[in-house]
This record gives C-alpha cells, structure tokens and sequence, in this order.
C-alpha cells in the first residue's frame, strides 16, 4: 500500500479551532445547497487522473507479501479471501466517501477528512453518542499514526533484508547483518525526510514508481516462465484450504497473518476522502461503475495473478517477500535479474519511505505544534528526527517483515478500514426510518464483528511472535 497521493494540507480540511460539527443541522440544511459546486479546487482531477491515482496508491509494497498470505491458507482460501476482503475494504471505503456526501448537505461543508466525517458522524448521531465527536476524531489520528509509522518500520526492514540478500551473495555466505544494514540506512533516510514539503518529493515519487513498476514486470515474467518451462505444476506442500497431507488444519492458526497481509495490501481508507476531495466529479467516485468500484476490480486482479504465481512457484516457501525467493545462484542472466529486482525494490521503498513518513509527520504535528509559538521550524524537524530515530530503533528490535504487517494490517486494515466506516454510516443514518434501517443496522454489525475479530487474532497473534521470536529466542 502506497500512500503517495495524500498531501499534508488535504489531510485535515478544516482548522482544529474553527471546525465545530456541533451545530443545529436540520435548520442549514438547504434543498438549493450543492456542496460540490461550492468546491473551489485548483486543478481539480478528472476520474481517469483519480484511478490513476488510486491505483498507484494502493499497488505498491504489499503486493510482494501476498504469495505468502496465500501459503498461510492455501491457493483456493487465498484467491477467495482476497475476493472477499477486497470487497469488503472498497465497500467500507464506499460507506465512508456516502456518508461523507450526506454530511455535507447536513453541514454545508463542501470538503471533509477522514477525522472529520468520523467527528461530524458522531456529533449527528444519538443523542448519547454526541459527546464522543472529539473521541472518533481522535481515534482516526491515532489510528492513522501507528499505521503509517508501522508501515515506515516494515519499509525500513524490507529495504535492508533486500540489501543484505545482495550482500550475501557476493560474499558467499550469510555474512551481512541486517540491524547493521538498518543502522547505516538512518542517516540516508533523516537526508531523505528532511525535505521541506510533500510538493517536492515529485521525482522521488516518479523514482519509486519507475523501480516498483520494472520489479513487479520482472517478477511477473519471472513467476511465468517458471510456471511455462516447468513439466510440475502442483509441486510439494500444494493445497487448496490449508490442509497438508497429514490432514493437520494449518490454515486456521495462521489465518490472521493472511488477512492482515491482503488487508494491509488491498487497503484504500487513508486515501479515499483526499482522492474525492479533489476530484472535479466527487459523485463519481462511488457507485457500482465508479471510480473506486473500477480500481477495485483492477487491484484485486492483479493481487490475485502475483499471490497465484508466487504460491504455485513454491508452496514451502518461507520467505516473507517474493523478492527474496529469486535465486541468485541460477545461470548468469537469471541471477542478474534476481540482483537487479533486490536492488531496484530496495530502492523504490526506500524512496516510498518519505511518503509515508509525512502522513505520519502530518498527523504527529497537529498534536504539539500548538505548544511551540516560537521555533516552530526547528520543532518541526526535531520531529521530523525523532519519528525517523524511533523508526530504525523498532526495525532493529524487531527485524521482521512479517510480524510488522501482521500488526499494521491487523490494526489499521481492522479498525480504520472496517469498524469506522460502517460505524460512521450507522450514525450519518441513524433518524433513517426507512424499512432499509434494520437491515443496514445488522449488516454493520456482522462487518464490526469481523473487524473486532480481525485486530483481535492479528494483534494476539503479534504479541505471541513478538514473545516467541524476540524475547524467548523461539522461531
């Protein structure tokens, strides 16, 4: 999941003294009020610019984990489950961006961020749930926060396990260290988020999304030249639902490592209100034809091909990314490629780093920047330090890809990408009595139930890793 397309400014669309959703709605709301003809947008996106945008945001790092959500399941139960949560990520991220709508009539507002759909939500809502407006506000800021700093430790392990890979090979051995590595990455990466402003990190963007897009090609061509010249389709340790030959249910205990890494993968919430609030036509960016509808079906198809090659070329593999099961020991010009496609996704998350670090930074900043009315520049980069510093000290203490997807996909993908958002849309329709009321009331029950479920497992899931692998030695 790649974050690129969110700017600071877009991320809260009102001033935190200014915005106060606690006002008689019922008397602004106005049948001649249009909110999106009262939208004044400079350089407004057209719907081919915002799918663009959308799946340049959401193909990124995640889609290298997704063989191995498929061998924590097995082929069938990972091609249906990235069916289903993909459908029910966009159909969250739809609920949101309608409820979104509805409230701008409600408030005259013409522009809202994800924190203020969830306040103004809430503020609409029963009586007795009201005064829980600044609480929603802030549980999607901090939920944003530890997703976005995760998904900036998970980028830092992933540049340096690529790196080492290279290392070993040419020294003939398992000689380099990876908390070494992630050591010397940390005065790079300060260099690289000391850029001043979002704006001009344009040609690393374009960086970044040359190298993922030639890995993603060669890793493409790789896994089917493979499946092609291969007389064993099926090979050792193949199953359809997670059950071995032994007849040892495998899937259910490692179930939640598939859902986080698709979630995590899939992923659109944190993007979808800045994509809609640019866009020249915000009505047709849901719908069954509409913009997230279209990206929707895209992603989930190209998710499925690499998680199909990938699990087919080895359903035993350990690796936590498809990069690293490239063999470099091969013939000259297949380890060539395996080199050049470690090296080349080293470099493109690298570069994707800074873009998720601002989201992080954004959302960190409107926290204290209250609290400097002088040196505010310099209180800025102190951040700026200490988040990139906390970043490479939790890659060094837990160095696994793995585990960090589990975690952010199993808190954000769950809470922010699930929970609010039907949540939100029970609020926006609470006085809704209509005959649909109930039965949206009990869907959005099943769907917070899943996602309760989901963090759950993921993050008792995490603890017990973190407990196994880092604390007790275990593997």
């Amino acid at each position: 999941m790649n974050f690129e397309t969110i700017k600071l400014e877009n991320y809260r669309n009102n001033n935190d003294q200014n915005f106060n959703p606690s006002i008689d709605y019922e008397n602004k709301q106005s049948n001649e009020y249009d909110p999106f003809k009262e939208r004044n947008i400079k350089n407004p996106t057209t719907n081919i610019d915002t799918l663009a945008h959308l799946l340049k945001a959401i193909i990124g790092t995640g889609i290298l984990s997704l063989p191995c959500a498929f061998r924590s399941c097995g082929l069938g139960l990972g091609i249906l489950s990235t069916i289903v949560i993909s459908f029910m990520s966009s159909y969250c991220a739809h609920t949101l961006v309608q409820s979104a709508h509805i409230l701008y009539y409600k408030t005259k507002k013409s522009q809202m961020s994800y924190a203020d759909v969830a306040e103004t939500a809430l503020s609409v809502g029963p009586t007795a749930l009201k005064k829980f407006g600044k609480t929603a506000r802030y549980v999607v800021d901090v939920g944003l926060f530890v997703s976005h700093f995760g998904t900036c430790t998970a980028y830092i392990v992933i540049v340096a396990k690529n790196i080492k890979d290279v290392l070993d090979y040419h020294q003939g051995g398992d000689h380099a260290d990876v908390r070494v590595i992630i050591i010397i990455l940390l005065l790079p990466l300060l260099f690289l988020t000391w850029i001043p402003d979002l704006k001009y990190l344009a040609p690393v963007s374009i960086i970044a999304n040359i190298f993922m897009l030639t890995s993603l090609l060669t890793i493409f061509y790789w896994l089917t030249k493979d499946l092609i010249t291969s007389d064993k389709i099926v090979r050792d340790g193949f199953n359809w639902i997670g059950i071995d030959e032994t007849n040892d249910i495998s899937w259910y205990s490692k179930y939640s490592q598939t859902f986080s890494i698709i979630i995590f993968s899939v992923g659109s919430i944190g993007i979808v209100m800045p994509l809609e609030n640019k866009m020249k036509s915000p009505k047709n960016f849901v719908g069954p034809l509409g913009v997230l509808s279209q990206g929707t079906i895209l992603f989930t198809f190209i998710y499925m091909t690499i998680g199909i090659l990938g699990y087919l070329y080895n359903p035993k593999a350990t690796e936590p990314i498809i990069t690293l099961e490239m063999p470099m020991n091969a013939d000259y010009w297949n380890s060539l490629m395996a080199q050049a496609v470690r090296i080349l996704i080293a470099l493109s998350v690298f570069c994707s780093f800074c873009l998720q670090f601002f989201i992080s930074l954004g959302v960190s900043w409107i926290w204290i920047k209250d609290r400097f009315s002088k040196n505010k520049i310099i209180a800025n980069y102190g951040l700026r330090i200490s988040l990139v510093l906390s970043n490479v000290f939790l890659a060094i203490v837990f160095p696994d890809v793995l585990l960090l997807l589990n975690f952010v996909g199993g808190f954000g993908g769950s809470i922010l990408g699930l929970f609010i958002p039907v949540l939100i849309e029970t609020m926006t329709h609470w006085d809704d009595d209509s005959h649909w009321r109930i039965l949206r009331h009990l869907k959005n029950l099943v769907i917070m139930f899943v996602a309760i479920l989901a963090f759950y497992f993921a993050t008792a899931d995490s603890i017990r890793d973190i407990k196994n692998k880092f604390i007790q030695g275990k593997e």
